[in-house]
This record gives structure tokens, sequence and C-alpha cells, in this order.
């Protein structure tokens, strides 16, 4: 069962999951249970009675949504993952997995960014309601396999995008913010775009899908509340961004930067030391996942199946 499933990486979990005609697979999302409820958590597992949880439902927003409803993206995350990892626990399911983001290490944590420093400091002040949330998970993922010898699984990946990602301007991240942008200058003929910073910044991308195909392997292989992060492990600066992504969407006009604006952290990276180790990889070249990413985005939005 896939919670979360109809949401953004989530509809790419559930494919990859459904690839194999031996699963049965169940997503579920927020219209089906309202997971804040503790009766709705116990009546989601009562009603399918899975064999493995995939938890992905959360509050996800960008940045700004983070600055203006910092209380609601903390109770809302810290209850939903609460309720969900202690059910499952209960009931005994067999196997809980779940996602957190890289926004959960410190603000000061060094390039490449490895899963030991996640608790050498404070996350980025701006979401640090929605990473603390987060980073909770592997509090309890940790205690309950200590205390009850309860299996489950905490996996990080880095800043991912892809088809069925939220294009809506408040609670987008940077790349589908960036598409939708560049497609309407594109469309409404403006001669440039107004860009936020220096440019400067260095962050690291990782495909969806390549996050995705890893979930049934440490579905069947990985027991350790240890956590591994999943990305391409790749440097790529915001402004070269902006290039490719104004190349590949058509756009002619200009990128006006503004430095006099804060760049934030300026390098971002993370280790995937630990993934490789154990066999695993998320090949997609960043331009050929945003081609991929494009042009799901204007097929989409033409057939109105695009969050805006």
């Amino acid at each position: 069962m896939v919670t979360g499933g109809t949401g953004f990486l989530g509809q790419h979990v559930v494919s990859a999951l459904r690839a194999d005609d031996d699963t049965t697979v169940v997503a579920v999302g927020r219209s089906d249970y309202d997971l804040l409820e503790d009766a709705a958590v116990d009546q989601l597992l009562a009603d399918h009675s899975p064999d493995a949880v995939v938890h992905l439902a959360a509050k996800v927003g960008g940045i700004i949504a983070n600055r203006d409803y910092p209380a609601d993206f903390y109770y809302e995350n810290i209850m939903i993952n609460t309720r969900m990892l202690h059910a499952c626990h209960v009931r005994k399911v067999p196997k809980f997995l779940t996602f957190m983001g890289g926004c959960s290490y410190p603000s000061t944590a060094k390039s490449p960014i490895s899963e030991d420093q996640m608790w050498n400091g404070y996350p980025q002040e701006e979401s640090a309601a929605y990473s603390t949330a987060k980073k909770m998970m592997l509090v309890q993922s940790a205690a309950y396999r200590k205390q009850y010898d309860y299996n489950s699984v905490v996996l990080i990946p880095g800043n991912v995008y892809g088809e069925h990602d939220n294009f809506n301007t408040e609670y987008s991240h940077v790349i589908p913010a960036m598409i939708r942008r560049y497609i309407e200058a594109r469309e409404t003929n403006q001669s440039s775009i107004y860009c936020y910073g220096s440019g400067r910044p260095t962050r690291d991308f990782v495909y969806a899908k390549d996050v995705a195909a890893l979930v049934p392997w440490f579905l069947e292989n990985y027991n350790s509340s240890e956590p591994v992060n999943l990305s391409s492990g790749t440097r790529t600066s915001i402004k070269d961004l902006a290039e490719w992504v104004r190349e590949l969407t058509g756009y002619q006009g200009e990128l006006d930067w503004d430095p006099s604006k804060p760049d934030g952290q300026i390098d971002k990276i993370f280790a995937v030391n630990r993934m490789k180790e154990l066999g695993l990889s998320c090949p997609t070249p960043l331009r050929e996942g945003l081609q991929h990413t494009i042009k799901w985005f204007e097929e989409a939005r033409q057939r109105g199946e695009v969050r805006l």
C-alpha cells in the first residue's frame, strides 16, 4: 500500500511497484482517508491489510508556503507520520518504508552531505518546521526498532523533479516553477524573466523515476533504520539550470539576475556512497530528465491534468 499514492512521487512509486505482475498495489490519497485522524488510519489498515506500507503522504510545498504556514507544515507532518508508523507496528504490518527530504539536514552541513551529518545542526530556517517534523521519522524508526524490533526504513531523496510534479506558483519547487514560468513567458512573448539571486548556488537534482525504481529493492532487501541518500550526487548551478530550462522550453528572452537578493545555501550536494555500496544508482542525466518533464507538462496542461 502506498499512502500519498496519488501525489507527485507517489504516482511514480506506484508505477514502479506495479511493474512486477506478482505485486498488488493499493494507492490511497487524502480524498480516500484523512490520516490526521486516528480512526481513519486504523480504518485504512483494516480495509487493506497490507504486507508493506510505503508512506509518502505529507503536506509539502515550496519555500514561500513553508515560510507563511510553518505551523501547518509542522503539525500535519508530525501527526501523519507518527500515527502511520505506530499503527503499522500495532497491526504488525511486516514492512514500513518512508521518505524524508534532504532539507532536514543541517543548514551548515558540508557538501557532499553524508547521512552521518544529520544531527550536526539545525535545518534551513525557512523550512525548519517541515524539515524537523520529517526528521522525527528517523527517531521513531530507530526507537520502534530498538523497543519492538519493528522493521521500518527511511530514505532521503535529493531534490526530486519529474512528471506529475506540482506546478502551482505557491507550492512548487524550483524546477517546476522554472518550467511553468518560461513556457508562459514564451507564450506571452515576454522579453525577459526576473531571476532571484546570483544563480551561483548549486543543487543536486534527481529524477523521480530513478528514485521510484529503487523502492522495490529496498522493500525486498534493506532492513535497517540507517537512512540512505538517493540522488545523482552531481552539482548543477541554478544559473545552469535556468539556461537549460530556457533552451529546452524554447524561451527566447533574457534572464535578469538580481544578485542583491539572497542566494540561500550556496552548495548542497548529497553523498551517495552508501547508495552505491548497495549496488544502486539514480542514473538519468538532468537534461534528459528535464526534457521528459517539460514534454509531460506541455501535454498534461492541454489535457487539464496539471496542478496549477
